[in-house]
């Protein structure tokens, strides 16, 4: 009802005109012949009401179908569309939807084109991190087999190297992901467990430098996500520990169940956020004020967590007391199998 008189709204003065004709027509019978008004005036009544109510529907009808032709232009604003939102138009109209279609035209090749171009850049940076990797993936097979011939000093340096090498290499990679058009997530059963030893055995050169001791409070506890996705962002948030440690660290995980949510903390004793910062780690490019690590900072690391949280539906919670640690709470919704 409310759509029908917003369709005949415009057209309401011109309703009334048409009333106020018939009206005067009938006054105009009144003062001729009062007898002949008389007799005719049910007619004249019934014939106003039916010609009022057509007009109506024809302009509800005509309303509706130019909606549904510009609805259709708007979304495939082609030649064949474009003729047929003309056909519900006046002629004053028609030359606004000629040049509206030329420049939707216009801006959706653009569109196709930056599409194009970002799907090329996404597969060059895919392609480029792979690449890298080759090396990275020698560096390691030299470490491990090689390593007797070097001092520790030196095997420290090249380990504490190829790790960040590694982590810059994933940033970039997850980050154009997560800004490309294709998402390619597995969703399966994880042992968080698992997951989180495969991790630390990837930081393990720098853990073993700053003498890390790490406890795992929990054993075979399951949650449903990407593993790939999960590793990455498990691996920010223990790598921002190993950043910002204190002179004994200590990098603790918890896990339980809270209403319909599974939570996994991380926690360490390093040096913490400061409370003015803690609003904005998850801020793209933020660093924050919390010692002189933090200058060398990309403040990408916690940034891109987050989002990856996001695409895996996780949700993310930072707690710290500066100078006593940081503490941060995955959350992961429970599946619920019918």
């Amino acid at each position: 009802m409310k759509q029908s008189v917003k369709a005949i709204l415009p057209y309401f003065p011109w309703l009334l005109l048409m009333l106020g004709v018939d009206a005067f027509a009938a006054l105009l019978l009144w003062l001729a012949d009062v007898q002949a008004f008389y007799s005719m005036a049910a007619v004249i009544l019934l014939a106003t009401l039916l010609f009022f109510f057509a007009v109506c529907f024809v302009l509800i009808r005509m309303e509706r179908k130019r909606k549904q032709a510009f609805s259709d232009f708007l979304h495939v604003p082609d030649e064949y569309h474009e003729e047929a939102l003309l056909k519900t138009v006046n002629i004053a109209q028609r030359e606004s939807i000629r040049l509206l279609g030329r420049h939707l035209r216009d801006h959706q090749a653009a569109y196709a084109g930056l599409q194009m171009q970002i799907s090329d850049q996404e597969e060059y940076v895919e392609s480029w991190a792979h690449e890298t990797k080759t090396p990275l993936s020698l560096l390691t097979l030299l470490l491990d087999n090689r390593r007797d011939e070097l001092s520790d000093d030196m095997g420290f340096k090249l380990d504490h190297i190829r790790n960040r090498m590694q982590e810059s290499v994933d940033q970039m990679l997850f980050y154009a992901r997560l800004k490309g058009f294709r998402k390619d997530y597995l969703f399966e059963h994880i042992q968080v467990r698992t997951a989180i030893e495969e991790v630390l055995e990837d930081y393990r050169p720098l853990l073993l430098e700053k003498q890390f001791r790490t406890q795992l409070g929990f054993s075979d506890d399951l949650v449903y996500s990407d593993r790939r996705g999960l590793h990455f962002l498990l691996g920010q948030v223990i790598s921002n520990s190993i950043k910002y440690c204190s002179p004994e660290p200590e990098l603790s995980f918890s896990f339980f169940r809270q209403d319909d949510r599974c939570i996994l903390c991380i926690q360490d004793n390093g040096i913490g956020v400061r409370s003015c910062d803690l609003p904005y780690i998850f801020e793209k490019g933020f660093t924050g004020d919390s010692g002189e690590g933090r200058k060398k900072a990309t403040g990408m690391g916690l940034y891109l967590a987050n989002e990856m949280a996001k695409e895996l539906n996780l949700t993310l919670e930072a707690r710290s007391r500066w100078g006593e640690g940081f503490e941060m709470q995955i959350s992961f919704p429970v599946v619920h199998y019918t």
